[in-house]
């Protein structure tokens, strides 16, 4: 992790690179949109972009690793001490792209949120569940000639389900009646499936490091 750390202190143009994407595609939708958009639509805008913005973030974690250095990783770590921190570091890089989207929404395209605290932890939950996930497709695209292709490919299956239920759970945040006993059913499986993601990970990356 303090490797990526100091990687990501060092190259900060990528770091405002991301940034300033997550800026332009929100002022554009705010530029595009002659009114504020309702809830719904605000809903499914903000998961699409963070959906991109993980992509862009993440996805890349794996594919600048040349082989060089993955045979000198090989040497100093255990692979799921690497994969660990690979998720961690990834997760934590996502959180913090998605509360500046979040507050971006906010500013450009107004507030249709009810209950802001359950729908930020809904982000937060939604920018893990994203991140995990886009990080094992990396690790796995990586070992395929570094195709990037591969991650769209074999993310696409995985991420839509997730998207899915971040969607219609976000809907509680955004609504005035708070359903509770919906909300704790729907996290615990959204938490679920990031457990079942994390484990396959720490199972699987094993195999993909003695390649």
């Amino acid at each position: 992790m303090k490797k990526d750390l100091l990687l990501e202190l060092r190259k900060q143009h990528t770091f405002y690179g991301i940034l300033l994407y997550i800026a332009a595609t929100i002022f554009v939708l705010y530029l595009s949109l002659p009114d504020s958009p309702d809830a719904v639509i605000w809903n499914s805008l903000f998961w699409v972009i963070q959906l991109f913005v993980c992509v862009n973030t993440v996805a890349k974690s794996f594919l600048q690793e040349s082989s060089g250095l993955m045979l000198y990783y090989y040497s100093i770590a255990s692979p799921t001490e690497f994969i660990i921190a690979k998720l961690l570091f990834n997760v934590v890089l996502m959180l913090l792209m998605s509360s500046l989207s979040l507050l971006l929404f906010f500013i450009f395209l107004n507030n249709p949120v009810e209950h802001v605290g359950a729908f930020y932890a809904i982000v937060l939950l939604g920018g893990t569940s994203i991140s995990l996930t886009f990080t094992l497709m990396s690790a796995i695209a990586a070992k395929a000639q570094q195709n990037a292709a591969l991650i769209a490919i074999l993310g696409f299956p995985v991420i839509l389900p997730q998207l899915l239920l971040l969607m219609r759970l976000s809907k509680a945040g955004l609504g005035e009646v708070f359903r509770s006993g919906a909300f704790l059913q729907l996290s615990g499986l959204i938490l679920g499936l990031d457990v079942l993601v994390f484990v396959l990970a720490v199972i699987l990356f094993p195999y993909l490091w003695k390649d």
